[in-house]
């Protein structure tokens, strides 16, 4: 199972890379975060709980298209400036 993204994005002339992981079912949580020259700018973290609905969490395929819109979500704030 793929355990997270990873994304270079262009934004007002800089590049940030975006990183986001699935830190398993022992705990269960989607971590993204954002970096810019190596420095951790952002980090945020959803608990399964919050975007999964009950009896899902073990679910694979749900996991996997969670951690995935959190990516996604993650990379159209920082385009649109509402993230930095």
């Amino acid at each position: 199972m793929q355990k997270g993204f990873n994304s270079d994005i262009s934004y007002k002339g800089d590049t940030y890379h975006v990183q986001t992981e699935d830190w398993g079912v022992q705990n269960p949580f989607f971590v993204s975060q954002v970096f810019h020259h190596g420095a951790v700018l952002r980090t945020i973290k959803i608990p399964y709980a919050k975007v999964l609905p009950r009896g899902l969490a073990s679910d694979k395929s749900s996991i996997l298209v969670a951690l995935e819109t959190q990516h996604f979500s993650i990379l159209d704030l920082l385009v649109s400036g509402q993230l930095l």
